[in-house]
């Protein structure tokens, strides 16, 4: 975490950079090799921290060869793979709410080249005292400008000695308990299928006293991904999701492991030495299981409205490694 007065500092010495932090400081900042989001949740050095004062600052190492910055709108997003260095990885922001973070939610999947390259990155939020006086933005240091439309990509270019490598801790699991699809993607519905019998999901969560404070888990190609619940509107009897479920796959009520400090804990590695360059958390993480004050291991970053790890996921801490070949 750092002053506005040390990120100007870093920004004039010619640092790359990703930057969290409040509307107010972020625009204050000059143009510069940097991208930013607005978040007031911080995984600092010293614990969840809340903060509009200060900024969350990611340096990047010095090996990285080449870089590009550029906006992505509801048309061009779908080039943000293509676009990506053969040899690198890329850093994607987007405000949350905005319909480039529904497009991205819903559509990645069918982004040309797919996963072929390394994508992280978060959605951009908001000090949730501010929800009627603000909107979540993105911000590129080229010119110093912001959107809260438009995604914000930095592309950047390693040495073909290294690779990125992308992981994702998640403390939430899928075992036993009903099967649960899905007719259609999308961040809302009226029904479910529960072991293959339709049902109206609002009352299927209802009648099995379902706590929405855990998400929907389920199996994407051998990860474990997390499906939040935004709303159970019990009178219109939908359920809204912060990320969206998707046709023809199955879906369990996912279950704690157990203290969230001590599972992250157990899933870092230990067979190295890490230096992530770049991790985000959840912003449902923070709130739902009491993170403010608590240290997540040595790792830092934003506390976001959703992280990015090839795909939108919720509840889960993304962390980007460069390893050595």
């Amino acid at each position: 975490m750092h002053s506005p007065e040390e990120v100007i500092n870093l920004i004039n010495q010619g640092k790359t950079l990703l930057l969290s932090g409040h509307e107010e400081v972020l625009k204050k900042l000059p143009k510069g090799n940097w991208i930013g989001g607005t978040s007031s949740y911080f995984m600092s050095e010293d614990g969840g921290l809340v903060s509009d004062l200060l900024i969350e600052v990611t340096e990047m190492p010095d090996f990285i060869t080449d870089m590009k910055i550029r906006y992505y709108d509801l048309t061009t997003i779908k080039n943000v793979y293509k676009d990506g260095f053969e040899s690198g990885f890329s850093i994607i922001i987007i405000p949350a709410f905005s319909d480039a973070h529904f497009l991205f939610a819903k559509q990645v999947y069918t982004f040309e080249e797919f996963a072929s390259k390394p994508l992280v990155g978060w959605i951009s939020g908001i000090n949730l005292g501010d929800v009627n006086a603000s909107t979540p933005k993105v911000f590129s240091g080229i010119d110093a400008s912001f959107s809260d439309k438009n995604a914000i990509v930095a592309h950047f270019q390693i040495p073909s000695n290294k690779f990125a490598d992308v992981s994702i801790i998640n403390t939430f699991y899928a075992e036993g308990g009903d099967d649960l699809e899905f007719s259609e993607c999308g961040l809302e519905t009226e029904t479910v299928f529960v072991n293959g019998k339709e049902t109206n999901f609002s009352d299927y969560l209802i009648n099995n006293n379902v706590n929405i404070d855990i998400p929907l888990v389920a199996n994407y190609h051998g990860f474990m991904i997390n499906i939040s619940f935004k709303e159970n509107d019990v009178k219109a009897k939908k359920v809204y999701f912060f990320a969206p479920v998707f046709k023809d796959v199955k879906y369990k009520l996912g279950k704690v492991k157990g203290d969230y400090i001590t599972e992250v804990m157990k899933q870092i590695p230990t067979d190295r030495e890490l230096n992530y360059t770049f991790s985000c958390n959840c912003i449902l993480n923070f709130l739902k299981l009491d993170l403010a004050g608590k240290k997540t291991s040595n790792i830092t970053g934003p506390i976001t409205f959703g992280e990015i790890a090839y795909q939108l996921l919720n509840q889960t801490l993304v962390n980007l490694e460069i390893r050595d070949l």
